[in-house]
């Protein structure tokens, strides 16, 4: 990806290296599901906080050098950069619709965070609060996204962040507060698969956020594309239930299949269009 060159968003909020009074809630099982959920990128926040009314306090998270390595600060800038990128396309779409985006900050931090939506682990992965607008990333992720999701590459590093800025846009235009709604009147199992719905219709707005993106400037090389795809097949809900407990249970799924994540990214991408990410009326996905 080429993106040295690109322009650095100051929407940034540098929290690396900060303790977090009270730290880390939860044990067992719980820690469990939220390292689980947390492997999926596009976590629903609202799970933070239902999991958080039954949990009780740990120690606090540990803090770090406050000089960022070169690697760090490298990591940091390209985040920036995508953000950026994130920041002119969305703005473009929004003018195309008569709208004004509203640009979301992004917060990086390190081993856990206070969010509007709770108490964070890195564990649980990048996640976007609805509650304060924000995007949420420990950057370390990205050495668990290489080594223990199989999904190297600079690409696909962006794809998570523009999937979790995809539900940014969900929240501007006000489809993520509607399907939320639904939690309090679906049972579980029908309220997973309107989740799916909204996580893949993310994947979608990624993929839209790609294609305008490279034709403003040229960011793609070959090869980025399908290391997004890669990252997208790796976590889908099937290949982690397999991988965790070694059965699947379509029923339980809340992100979606390998396959589907792939096939809605690809729409976005094909189309640069965000009126083709309308996850909620199609037939099959």
């Amino acid at each position: 990806m080429r993106w040295k060159d690109g322009r650095r968003s100051s929407n940034i909020e540098d929290r690396r290296g900060r303790r977090i009074p009270g730290g880390v809630k939860g044990g067992g099982i719980g820690i469990i599901l939220l390292a689980l959920v947390g492997m999926y990128f596009g976590i629903d926040p609202s799970l933070i906080l239902n999991m958080g009314e039954n949990m009780q306090s740990a120690p606090s998270s540990s803090t770090r050098s406050a000089q960022p390595t070169a690697r760090e600060q490298q990591e940091a800038d390209f985040v920036a950069v995508v953000l950026a990128d994130t920041e002119d396309v969305w703005s473009e779409v929004f003018k195309e619709m008569g709208g004004t985006y509203k640009k979301p900050p992004l917060v990086l931090f390190t081993g856990a965070v206070q969010s509007a939506c709770g108490f964070a682990q890195a564990a649980m992965g990048p996640f976007y609060c609805p509650g304060d607008q924000k995007v949420y990333i420990d950057l370390a992720f990205y050495d668990d996204l290489k080594n223990q999701l199989g999904s190297p590459g600079d690409f696909a590093q962006a794809y998570v962040v523009a999937h979790e800025i995809g539900h940014h846009v969900q929240k501007l235009l006000g489809i993520s507060d509607q399907v939320h709604e639904l939690q309090r009147k679906l049972s579980k199992k029908e309220y997973n698969k309107v989740s799916v719905r909204l996580e893949l219709q993310a994947d979608c707005f990624a993929g839209v956020w790609a294609n305008r993106a490279n034709r403003m400037r040229q960011i793609l090389e070959p090869g980025d594309i399908e290391e997004a795809l890669n990252a997208a097949s790796h976590i889908g809900d099937d290949r982690l239930q397999k991988q965790s407990r070694g059965y699947v249970t379509p029923d339980s799924f809340t992100h979606g299949s390998s396959a589907q994540r792939v096939r809605w990214f690809k729409r976005g991408f094909s189309s640069g269009d965000i009126n083709t990410c309308d996850t909620f009326d199609a037939r099959e996905l």
